[in-house]
């Protein structure tokens, strides 16, 4: 089987890295992170999922970032 690259950012990383096991590769991880976890369930999951929301809002405010297409 070939293999592809993903890009993802370094918080998940960490994440996935602290739940793999003693000589895991991240690949095999993910595999066993997401072994019964199916395309169906994942929409349905993201479906639930409030995706209309602003840095601002997610952090009270305190965060003073441009929204994408509004940089000066």
């Amino acid at each position: 089987m070939g293999t592809k690259h993903i890009r993802v950012d370094e918080d998940l990383h960490a994440r996935i890295k602290s739940a793999s096991r003693e000589d895991e590769t991240l690949g095999e991880t993910l595999e066993r992170l997401l072994e019964d976890y199916s395309l169906e369930q994942f929409a349905e999951d993201a479906a639930d999922l409030d995706l209309e929301f602003s840095v601002e809002e997610a952090t009270d405010g305190s965060v003073n970032a441009t929204p994408p297409g509004e940089e000066s």
